[in-house]
């Protein structure tokens, strides 16, 4: 039988962890929409920006189809088609820890860069530093899992203890006893993924909630060209209608001793 501490953490705290993520991102985006954004600094250092940047975004994007397949597909359907658990294992060691470990880099050379880099250090909140601190740790902790799990055989397998637990929780029937017999790295890590999800909708983090859909449906921009320079090097006189003086423009002209004839429209 589940203890209280185990409903506490894998029957009720996923779904006050959802409700933060909802509600915050719903109030992040009604009351601050100006502060939706990753307050770039390209302008301030692109070099390293340049490589840690894809590495972080496109090893995060590896990290979390990883973690899809991994709890989202149940183990009797890779055995359906084939793939062993021997097989398994050595593809999502594999992938895995070259993901991770390209996420790690990109986060360590942003990290660098935003310390050592005067004007985006200048513009790091404190905000930002707990971010970076609850990536940091949340990173470290899915990759000593992974090497726990490989290296140490007494843990149980998270295919039969996270995943189900993971997909139970979406059809509103916790399994706590499947999670709560998880490994202690496992557990470890889920709760600091847990206080990073809580986190998110506050931080710059949200901009992954947001994508550029809008362009696939936005009207084109057209873009006037510019006035083309003949070869004597003279521009050509503008089509349309000349500009024609009025009485006031005329009286100034006469004021100041020059005079002024009014202009009728091209070719009238």
């Amino acid at each position: 039988m589940s203890s209280v501490v185990d409903i506490l953490l894998w029957g009720v705290l996923p779904y006050v962890v959802l409700l933060v993520v909802i509600g915050g991102t719903i109030w992040r985006y009604k009351f601050d929409q100006f502060g939706w954004t990753t307050r770039s600094s390209q302008l301030y250092e692109s070099r390293l920006l340049r490589i840690g940047s894809p590495l972080f975004h496109f090893g995060i994007l590896a990290v979390l189809i990883g973690h899809i397949v991994g709890l989202i597909i149940p183990k009797n359907w890779t055995d359906a088609v084939g793939l062993s658990e021997h097989a398994y294992h050595i593809l999502a060691l594999s992938t895995g820890t070259f993901a991770g470990i390209g996420t790690f880099v990109g986060l360590a050379l942003l990290i660098y860069r935003r310390r050592k880099t005067g004007p985006v250090f200048m513009a790091t909140t404190n905000n930002d530093k707990i971010m970076y601190v609850m990536l940091v740790v949340t990173l470290i902790a899915g990759l000593a899992t992974t090497i726990i799990s490989v290296f140490d055989h007494s843990v149980p397998n998270y295919r039969e203890t996270v995943s189900p637990w993971f997909r139970s929780i979406w059809i509103l029937q916790p399994d706590v006893a499947a999670m709560a017999a998880a490994g202690l790295s496992f557990k470890v890590h889920v709760l600091f993924a847990f206080t990073l999800f809580m986190a998110w909708p506050f931080t710059r983090l949200v901009h992954a909630f947001t994508a550029p859909l809008h362009y696939l449906f936005r009207p084109y921009i057209v873009y006037r060209s510019r006035d083309r320079v003949t070869r004597s090097g003279s521009v050509p006189a503008r089509r349309g209608w000349d500009p024609v003086g009025t009485q006031d423009r005329d009286r100034g002209a006469r004021r100041g001793g020059s005079t002024r004839r009014e202009k009728t429209p091209s070719g009238r």
